[in-house]
């Protein structure tokens, strides 16, 4: 993800007519992929409902929340920046399973069974939205704040992602995820076979 934010920036700065911007935010409730609707799945079915850990947590907001600050964030923006959006509390997917369970007219545990599965390879407990290095800066929209990222030298960078897609291309995962990590030296992986390039 802050590869491909490294490419809006290098657009921005090589387009004078167009502008281009990067957001940042957690899940959208409801949308393609999202947790909510494969639960209310499992929840009809019966159960189980499977979570992949006990203490995993995510971030979430609603489609009309997340469409209008995208377009706010696009009118503020003066090109190339990184928009960050205020998330408010991460919410433990173990308590929305239950909730949805309960909503549903069900115990859980009783009625309909949760069942952890474990993390996915690559799979993180929680989200990072900014890395530690990272600050935001304020907009005059209080759930928008702008990542004062690290300044790259974008000749440098576009050598080195045009590697990454030759060496991806090619099969050669273990060297393009070895050069993601020279390019954002914070990815750090989790849960992964990955592990092994950080060390």
């Amino acid at each position: 993800k802050r590869l491909c934010e490294m490419v809006v920036q290098m657009m921005d700065r090589q387009s004078p007519n167009t502008s281009f911007v990067a957001v940042r935010f957690g899940n959208v409730l409801g949308s393609n992929g999202s947790v909510v609707p494969y639960f209310k799945k499992q929840i009809a079915a019966g159960g189980p409902v499977t979570v992949t850990h006990p203490d995993i947590i995510r971030f979430f907001m609603t489609i009309p929340e997340a469409s209008s600050l995208v377009l706010e964030a696009a009118a503020l923006s003066n090109g190339g920046e990184i928009f960050c959006f205020d998330m408010g509390h991460p919410v433990k997917i173990a308590d929305l399973a239950k909730n949805m369970i309960r909503l549903a007219g069900y115990e859980p545990g009783r009625d309909i069974e949760i069942i952890y599965t474990g993390l996915r390879p690559g799979e993180k407990l929680y989200e990072e939205l900014l890395n530690q290095k990272e600050l935001t800066v304020p907009t005059e929209n209080e759930k928008i704040l702008v990542a004062k990222v690290r300044e790259y030298d974008f000749d440098v960078v576009s050598t080195e992602i045009q590697a990454l897609i030759e060496e991806a291309q090619h099969g050669k995962t273990f060297p393009c995820v070895k050069g993601m990590k020279k390019i954002v030296p914070e990815y750090k992986s989790k849960n992964s076979i990955y592990e092994q390039l950080d060390k």
